[in-house]
């Protein structure tokens, strides 16, 4: 059942607290300096575990239109489907059976992990599931970690196939997930202890000589610079085993086959002390601590002439890694996370971000399927990515699309401006502050007030789209401009909400919008 309080309607009738900014923010007309490099086409994508990928793309005798449902209203906002990266952990497990009747068969280990198998065969139906969904790319992970004959065996079977299966879909290769945590990792994975980022180099290179040879006797067209081409290094993080920036010196890219500099982030853990929906989520103060470690490896890469003409983006990335935790990942307050994170990397250059799911993640946009765990259905963390979408526009009808962080003074709160061919177009307001509906039903809901010193314009309304739940731990009832994208409706197309009030303006005056949000919710300003 969708239940939703109703807010947007009421968001000037008398709130219990109303907390204003001091003096307006002020919004240049055109794009500053501080404005982040123009995002890439499409900038909101996904990456899907590969032992997952089955069932949330399905095969060609059973698709799976919910998930497609849910790519297509992403398309509709940016003008272009989610890349799609199949990878992650069970990436680097993947032996391929010629034999196996079913697109993939895996064993839990729970020694391991409980949340994918760590034993994983990949049959010839796999690749069916590249075909489900119409006009959408993938980037298909290659299994670097298994050395030996086995690994060596699926890397000379699984190229070819990939090839065939992708044609006209790839985006991009990528040779092995988070090789960084290689020396820690299971023993069928794990190298030695003095496996430094050269021989990791020399490793990557020679299997991704290797791929490229099988593709050509199998997909000839598909070998050229135009069409061969990898996300790498696809790292962990900054500060593990293997450090990014002498990656490069040690010629990761002499091929020169590496279109994107793909890093991976999580902004904390699952088990980690002291992890809280307020301290770590809500919290524009650790969302910009967690980005910064990428916008300084960035930097560095420039000064040392590396990677220098190479677009940033996180390969894989989401809140709390080891697949999030229940009450956090999976609420509302994690959608709010969720456009915090992704605007605040749009605006430090950081140009594509893939949001990881995974069946029965506690962070995922979506679950594909029923199981035992978790119900099919679309999750609140979805609803961020739409608004993200939202904000950013239809990038198939601009050049440039450019994002900038407008500081508010509170942890709990952030803004941002979106400009598109150097011309503001739209303002982004989140407040953050953590509002429990399950502890706080029977009162008033409070609110923040925040106004915007505009550039000149002759609007004296702006259009007002909200992003609402009832409070920053519901799971449920979550809506975006009014429309549900709830599987229980309509498989997940978009349904307008007969309890929700829509068309929402604001008023201008002298050029400055004062916009109320009540807390724990977001809302855009259009332009």
């Amino acid at each position: 059942m969708y239940t939703l309080l109703l807010f947007a309607a009421a968001v000037a009738a008398n709130p219990t607290t109303v907390r204003d900014n001091s003096s307006p923010v002020t919004v240049s007309k055109s794009a500053p300096d501080n404005a982040g490099a123009a995002i890439l086409r499409p900038f909101v994508s996904f990456s899907i575990e590969l032992a997952s990928f089955p069932e949330y793309a399905g095969n060609l005798s059973k698709p799976n239109k919910f998930s497609n449902q849910l790519l297509d209203n992403l398309a509709d906002l940016q003008g272009v489907k989610p890349y799609i990266r199949v990878g992650g952990n069970t990436q680097d497990f993947a032996l391929y059976d010629a034999n196996l009747r079913t697109g993939i068969n895996g064993t839990v280990v729970p020694a391991v992990s409980t949340d994918y198998p760590s034993i994983v065969s990949i049959g010839p139906s796999f690749f069916e599931s590249y075909a489900t969904w119409p006009d959408t790319k993938f980037s298909f992970g290659f299994d670097m970690g298994k050395n030996g004959t086995a690994g060596m065996d699926t890397l000379l079977a699984t190229a070819p196939l990939a090839c065939k299966a992708l044609k006209g879909k790839l985006a991009y290769w990528e040779m092995g997930n988070e090789p960084d945590l290689f020396k820690t990792s299971t023993p069928d994975t794990k190298r030695p202890a003095n496996w430094t980022e050269s021989d990791y180099v020399n490793e990557w290179l020679s299997k991704t000589r290797l791929v490229r040879r099988q593709i050509a006797k199998a997909c000839p067209e598909m070998t050229t610079e135009a069409q061969y081409q990898y996300i790498s290094p696809s790292f962990a993080g900054l500060t593990n085993s293997l450090d990014p920036v002498k990656t490069w010196q040690d010629g990761l890219d002499t091929d020169h086959d590496i279109k994107l500099n793909s890093m991976h982030n999580y902004i904390g853990g699952a088990t980690e002390p002291g992890v809280t929906l307020q301290r770590t989520l809500m919290n524009h103060t650790s969302t910009v601590h967690s980005v910064q470690q990428h916008v300084n490896l960035s930097r560095v890469l420039k000064e040392e002439g590396l990677a220098k003409d190479i677009p940033y983006i996180l390969g894989e990335t989401n809140s709390l890694y080891n697949e999030g935790k229940p009450g956090l990942s999976n609420s509302f307050g994690a959608a709010l996370w969720g456009v915090d994170f992704n605007l605040y990397c749009a605006s430090q250059s950081i140009r594509r971000t893939h949001m990881h799911q995974g069946t029965d993640y506690r962070y995922a946009a979506w679950q594909p399927i029923p199981t035992n765990k978790t119900t099919i259905g679309t999750k609140a963390p979805y609803y961020g990515n739409i608004m993200v979408a939202a904000m950013l526009g239809d990038s198939s009808r601009s050049s440039d699309i450019q994002v900038v962080n407008l500081p508010l003074p509170q942890d709990t709160e952030a803004a941002y401006a979106t400009y598109i061919d150097g011309k503001l177009t739209r303002i982004a307001v989140l407040n953050m502050q953590e509002y429990n509906y399950t502890e706080s039903a029977s009162s008033d809901r409070p609110m923040a007030s925040y106004s915007f010193q505009l550039p000149e314009t002759s609007a004296k309304h702006l259009s007002v789209h909200r992003l609402m739940a009832n409070g920053s731990d519901a799971i449920t009832g979550v809506s975006w401009d009014g429309w549900s994208y709830n599987y229980e409706l309509k498989g997940g197309a978009p349904v307008r909400m007969n309890n929700i009030t829509v068309g929402e303006m604001v008023s201008v005056d002298s050029g400055v919008v004062e916009l109320k949000l009540p807390y724990s919710s977001g809302a855009i300003l259009n332009l």
